[in-house]
């Protein structure tokens, strides 16, 4: 790690969150694999964006073509994975932008950094809950049948452990409500602590 750098200021969050409007904040989606957290994510996006709120979202999978491509799935990638995005959404909510992210994310330790590095920028953790036995069910890309299988190593709710939000901001159970009720119990959460005005 290079010791030869300075930080440099500029604008203050406040500053650019009045020129633009809105506040920036990231919301964590967290869930086992085929809970809908990237269903939920996109719709949620798209919903801001029609009512001019700037929002970007950053998926699990996605980020795995880019930025983590590096990366596999050990307890140690993992959490360098989990480590790097909390890093990008923070820079995405510093610039006023709502940063949506969508990751399996299952240890506990590795969300707490993730929220703790948010110094004064809002955290909110969305539990994307539902029972394995549903998601095995769902399965829309095969992994758990993998899984089973013994085929995939060290996959979450299977042969790796996920730890589960112990007071998330919010509870979504994704196999009671649907995408559309999911993401109107997010925006009212957000609405109601001030953090965004839809028209």
């Amino acid at each position: 790690m290079s010791t030869n750098i300075t930080w440099h200021p500029g604008l203050t969050r406040t500053e650019r969150e009045s020129l633009r409007g809105q506040k920036g904040f990231t919301i964590w989606l967290t869930g086992l694999s085929a809970s809908g957290k990237s269903t939920i994510a996109t719709a949620l996006e798209q919903h801001l964006l029609h009512n001019n709120i700037s929002a970007y979202r950053l998926d699990g999978d996605n980020v795995r073509f880019g930025l983590n491509n590096d990366l596999g799935f050990s307890e140690k990638d993992r959490n360098e994975n989990i480590r790097r995005i909390a890093e990008v959404s923070k820079l995405f909510a510093d610039s006023s932008t709502i940063a949506i992210t969508s990751f399996i994310s299952p240890y506990i330790a590795d969300r707490t950094a993730a929220r703790e590095l948010h110094v004064d920028i809002p955290f909110i953790e969305v539990h994307v809950d539902i029972p394995v036995s549903v998601a095995e069910e769902r399965d829309p890309k095969g992994l758990y049948k993998k899984a089973r299988a013994g085929e995939i190593k060290d996959f979450t709710g299977i042969s790796a452990p996920y730890e589960a939000p112990e007071n998330p901001e919010i509870r979504v159970q994704t196999d009671k409500v649907s995408v559309e009720e999911a993401v109107k119990l997010i925006v009212d959460y957000l609405q109601e602590k001030g953090l965004v005005k839809l028209v």
